[in-house]
């Protein structure tokens, strides 16, 4: 498989089990402190999913930096391929909490 695509997917499944184990924990951690688990599932799921994207694409500002610095020199495949691990760990972070939700019997709203 290719570095990016391997990459991609490691970043997709970062950020997927990010969102699913803090939410599951978080249940856990309602339950002991009695607490109603599914509300707080959902509350932590929707909540960490932009920490699950910074944590799957490195956990610091150098992607934006990678973007900017090749995107105004011209340099666009490098640009390009870090949107795309970005998007990748959107994506990974949403069915996250997608799958949080649909297990919670969430609705949106």
């Amino acid at each position: 498989m290719s570095t990016f695509l391997t990459k991609a997917v490691m970043d997709f499944f970062i950020a997927f089990g990010i969102v699913l184990g803090g939410a599951m924990v978080g249940g856990i951690g309602a339950v002991v402190s009695l607490q109603p688990p599914t509300q707080t599932m959902l509350d932590v799921a929707d909540r960490i999913k932009i920490w699950a994207l910074a944590a799957a694409v490195g956990g610091t500002i150098d992607p934006m930096r990678v973007i900017e610095s090749n995107f105004f020199d011209g340099n666009l495949s490098p640009a390009i391929k870090q949107i795309l691990y970005l998007l990748f760990a959107f994506m990974g972070a949403h069915m996250g909490s997608e799958l949080v939700r649909w297990m919670c019997g969430g609705s949106r709203g």
